[in-house]
């Protein structure tokens, strides 16, 4: 018996090297507690495509990765979990990006994210996909593609108006709260579905949601097609204009929090292109992401 091919889809935003200090003990402003320091692949896209291998997908990277010692270390690492980087970006003059995070007992304490890289390379990332092997103007990519919001709102607006985008399944998510109001190009945009927190919710509708199912509701009469947005441990609601649905995550000790976002949209993805319908999609999401932030496997 022959083995299906992995489905394959693009993955376009961050890919970097995560730096994550955790520990044990709750934080506070100027806390200074023992811990552990882990250097590992992240970036959102990065988090969604680590997550959609271990679902049996085969995710294309579209990046900027510079030709540093760094670079080429993240490049083979990329390779090593079976992800095609044959049309990142390499940039002789860009470094290769970093994402820096404290996390405590409490949660994340504060973070910074250097994807300036990416940003500097713009729409250089996207030429296989406008005029190259992945697709053309003429002959746009019709599979999925997950896309993260660390790219730049011009871009991002150029993408949503792009022909080359018309026929995709997008699937979008900001990069964080900070950069949510990056995402207002695929609002109103008839391919896109939006993941999203509550607080990304709000910021998107100028607003404030008391839970995850209001938050839905406000993107749908803002002119989404739809959306999944996620409350932490409380609520989450995938909502379309044909229904809504809101189930409550799994209790888990939480162990982590930074990528949990990002593995709950690649199981998503990866259950709906498995055939799974909406309800059990919702669910497994779920399922994985607790599974993810207790620090046991995601799957």
């Amino acid at each position: 018996m022959i083995s299906p091919q992995p489905t394959q889809i693009l993955c376009i935003g961050s890919v970097l090297w995560d730096v994550i200090g955790r520990a044990a003990s709750h934080m506070r402003h100027g806390s200074d507690v023992p811990g552990r320091i882990s250097r590992l692949p992240g970036g959102v896209a990065m988090n969604i495509a680590m997550t959609l291998v271990r679902f049996g997908m085969k995710p294309t990277l579209l990046t900027c990765i510079g030709r540093d010692p760094e670079g080429e270390e993240l490049i083979a690492a990329c390779a090593h979990l079976n992800m095609d980087t044959s049309h990142i970006y390499r940039s002789h003059d860009l470094p290769t990006d970093r994402y820096m995070a404290v996390e405590g007992a409490n949660g994340l304490i504060a973070a910074i994210a250097d994807a300036h890289s990416l940003e500097a390379a713009g729409a250089k990332i996207l030429k296989p996909l406008l005029d190259g092997p992945l697709g053309k103007t003429s002959s746009p990519f019709r599979g999925l593609v997950a896309l993260d919001g660390n790219l730049t709102l011009t871009l991002l607006q150029d993408i949503a108006d792009s022909p080359a985008f018309a026929r995709a399944d997008l699937r979008v998510a900001p990069a964080s709260p900070g950069k949510a109001e990056r995402l207002l190009p695929f609002l109103t945009h008839a391919k896109a579905t939006l993941y999203v927190n509550l607080e990304e919710a709000g910021l998107l509708c100028q607003t404030s949601f008391e839970n995850s199912q209001a938050a839905a509701d406000g993107l749908l009469a803002r002119g989404a097609a739809r959306v999944l947005v996620t409350d932490g441990a409380k609520t989450a609601t995938e909502a379309n204009q044909q229904g809504t649905i809101t189930q409550t995550p799994p209790e888990v000790l939480v162990t982590r929090v930074t990528g949990a976002g990002d593995t709950f949209m690649a199981a998503h993805i990866a259950s709906e292109a498995a055939g799974a319908d909406r309800k059990t999609a919702l669910s497994r999401a779920l399922q994985a992401a607790a599974t993810y932030v207790s620090g046991e496997t995601a799957i």
